[in-house]
């Protein structure tokens, strides 16, 4: 990602912050390079076990050029995938977890390597591109009939 990609992306994602400079201040001296965020804002954050995950987003990246942002944590146990807010509130799948309004989730900066802990495997590109949940629901469902067969 070029350096104003970041930039943008920095904004993008520190704009929900209660304190955005506070924000930004923590992914530049944090040695993790994370900050907290809440959900809901703009954006709600579906987590997939990676058993689920890593295949739904490879149904996705065939479907779609660029899906939304997306966080593994360490080990890949859960993937993170970004989607509208007010997704978490709607959702009734099982085996899915979510972050939505109320809740807060970690953060890595977008334009650095991963320290430990969470990293992006899609990072945000600032323009608030998200994944249509619909459309994370349909690549979900493939991704579980593939690994039956």
């Amino acid at each position: 990602m070029t350096g104003t990609g970041v930039n943008a992306a920095v904004e993008w994602l520190a704009s929900v912050a209660p304190d955005p400079d506070a924000c930004r201040w923590e992914w530049e001296r944090n040695p993790r390079g994370i900050a907290l965020l809440p959900a809901g804002r703009r954006w709600d954050v579906l987590i997939l076990p990676g058993e689920l995950g890593y295949p739904t987003l490879d149904v996705l990246t065939r479907l779609i050029d660029r899906p939304g942002p997306v966080l593994s944590d360490f080990g890949d146990a859960r993937m993170g995938f970004f989607v509208p807010p007010g997704t978490v509130a709607r959702w009734v799948g099982t085996g899915v977890r979510g972050a939505g309004q109320g809740t807060w989730i970690v953060v890595p900066h977008p334009g650095r390597a991963a320290v430990g802990g969470v990293r992006w495997l899609i990072p945000p590109d600032g323009s608030g591109t998200l994944t249509d949940a619909t459309l994370l629901e349909l690549a979900m469902h493939e991704a579980a009939a593939g690994s039956r067969e």
